[in-house]
């Protein structure tokens, strides 16, 4: 099977996005119109989220139709309204009598930093982006969820970078895939997989009288915390940050076992960032499981740990210089 190397790799899952280019904000929405079982497991401290109690395994519901990622703080959580709306038109949701009501967790992610911070993502942009959901290759960088994501907030957005939305998949053996979607507005500094280096964060950063960060390209945040200086400057520190994803699998597991896979999915986001959830920081990350193939929670949470960290790297290598950020991909 050729994989796009994106979550959609995943049978029965699509993603569909709409943003506002000139406010600088989007929502990103993974449908699963048969219904998957779902997880969530939250490490940040600062989150922002809609329906997770549900996901929680001795609750009722064992299937979600949908998982919507915005932007726009607290006001995107309405795109899910959106998202519920068009969902119900096409008959999905969960059953009882003639009635169906789609089950649509989502998260949020911190943007108002950037671009305009009176519009935000609402029900009519997420019932946009569940318009267009579809199968195949998803577009990352400035879109969706990632439109006005940013990564390296040590120093505000002062020497913070421009960062985005990332996706990635891998086959694991036995016809098992395993697939990322995430959106990265991280206070801390995103490292490159292959060699442990910083490719996208804060970079050094005049703040008043006092001059942060060296000379280098990057300021490292992990050492600017230990100094002085650094300690003192975490009041001048973006509150606004967060790690939003998905991570799906076409493996069979229920409740229990997908909300294992989303916590072993999280130390994905601890290999790939630089601090990472922090008490800056909402990380919150969902898993999806479309059940159609017998496999092994142990080994797909660690695959799905792998993959969430491959994300996002590309999340940062997509992203493209935005609201005054520089990015990698100039």
């Amino acid at each position: 099977m050729e994989l796009n190397n994106s979550i959609t790799d995943i049978p029965g899952i699509e993603v569909g996005q709409a943003q506002d280019d000139e406010a600088l904000t989007g929502c990103t929405v993974i449908l699963c119109r048969k219904g998957a079982v779902g997880g969530v497991d939250v490490r940040g401290s600062a989150p922002g989220t809609r329906e997770t109690d549900l996901l929680n395994p001795i609750n009722l519901v064992d299937k979600v139709h949908a998982v919507v990622l915005a932007g726009g703080s607290a006001f995107g959580l309405d795109a899910a309204s959106g998202v519920m709306k068009y969902l119900a038109e096409k008959n999905v949701g969960f059953g009882y009598k003639e009635m169906r009501v789609p089950i649509v967790p989502s998260a949020i992610l911190f943007d108002l930093g950037l671009g305009k911070s009176a519009r935000h993502p609402d029900a009519e942009m997420g019932y946009t982006a569940a318009s267009a959901a579809q199968s195949g290759p998803v577009v990352e960088g400035n879109v969706g969820a990632g439109t006005g994501a940013s990564v390296g907030k040590i120093f505000g957005m002062v020497g913070a970078m421009k960062s985005g939305l990332g996706t990635a998949s891998i086959q694991i053996g036995g016809g098992i895939i395993v697939g990322a979607i995430v959106a990265v507005n991280s206070f801390g500094d995103v490292l490159d997989q292959a060699t442990g280096q910083i490719i996208a964060g804060a970079r050094p950063a005049k703040i008043g009288p006092l001059k942060l960060g060296g000379s280098g390209p990057f300021a490292d945040s992990i050492k600017v915390m230990k100094t002085l200086a650094g300690r003192t400057i975490l009041n001048f520190a973006s509150k606004g940050n967060t790690v939003i994803a998905v991570v799906g699998t076409n493996g069979r597991f229920d409740k229990a076992q997908a909300t294992k896979i989303a916590q072993m999915a999280n130390d994905g986001i601890a290999r790939a960032i630089r601090p990472s959830h922090t008490m800056l920081d909402g990380d919150t990350i969902f898993a999806l499981a479309t059940g159609q193939i017998k496999a092994d929670v142990s080994i797909v949470g660690a695959y799905a740990a792998e993959v969430l960290a491959q994300a996002i790297n590309r999340a940062v290598q997509a992203a493209k210089p935005a609201g005054g950020l520089p990015a990698i991909n100039i």
